[in-house]
């Protein structure tokens, strides 16, 4: 086998805890990820938990970025709600702007943008909403955008000049689209961590991503996202690693730390 890329990136999305209330074992995945899309306040988050969960990724060495969503705590950000574009690039900014604001006093920094849940899927395929997230990102000095592989936010991040970094996903599935299988469906996740490193080993063996629908999908990937609130999140990540590994994959940040 001879693998296209000699290093992956790890990534997860990390700090959903929202008060009393805790979401996935963050500590775990930070010992097992190269980058952390932080949440800052849209659909989870608060003050404490991003200070926290920067805080824990400084200590790590782990790159992070920010997790704007749909402000939507009550539906997690996994409802697509009618913001314009306008709206929605203001309220990613006070987003991103509010974890900045945090890592500096966690001594850490906010490489990356990743937009988080229904946002990033209509990101993917609304070319006003890819724009608004895009200039909105701009408005941060050398910010970069992680998006998912072949979509509309990918393509208008690279024409405005923005570094884009693609994305795929370990534990979702795929339409022939090159999109991800909506949740409601009975397929969407991929929860067995041993298929989803085989899957992944045969992908960067071709840069063919299987579908339920179709043929496989040519995607590009710099990093690969585990969701970190699913209960398989820890097991997965650590068979990636060791799957990969013995494949000939190192795991390395996409953005330099």
């Amino acid at each position: 086998m001879t693998l296209r890329i000699a290093s992956i990136d790890l990534n997860s999305d990390l700090g959903e805890s929202f008060g009393p209330w805790s979401m996935g074992d963050d500590a775990a995945m930070l010992s097992l990820v190269t980058s952390a899309n932080v949440a800052c306040g849209g659909h989870a988050s608060d003050p404490e938990t991003m200070f926290h969960t920067l805080s824990l990724a400084r200590q790590r060495n782990v790159v992070v970025g920010a997790h704007p969503g749909y402000p939507d705590l009550l539906g997690f950000g996994r409802r697509r709600l009618p913001y314009t574009p306008a709206e929605t690039q203001r309220f990613c900014n006070a987003q991103i702007g509010a974890l900045i604001g945090i890592a500096a006093l966690a001594g850490t920094q906010v490489r990356y943008v990743k937009p988080h849940g229904a946002l990033g899927n209509f990101a993917a395929d609304d070319r006003d909403v890819a724009e608004a997230i895009a200039e909105g990102v701009a408005a941060f000095p050398g910010m970069a955008i992680l998006a998912m592989s072949g979509t509309e936010l990918e393509n208008i991040a690279r024409a405005n000049g923005v570094a884009v970094y693609s994305e795929i996903f370990a534990d979702r599935a795929y339409t022939s689209r090159g999109r991800l299988v909506p949740r409601s469906h009975a397929s969407a996740m991929i929860t067995d961590p041993e298929v989803a490193a085989q899957r992944l080993v045969g992908f960067f063996d071709t840069g063919l991503m299987p579908t339920i629908d179709g043929s496989p999908v040519k995607l590009a990937a710099h990093s690969i996202c585990i969701h970190g609130d699913s209960p398989h999140a820890v097991s997965m990540a650590r068979r990636l690693r060791t799957v990969l590994a013995d494949a000939g994959l190192a795991f390395a940040p996409f953005i330099a730390s």
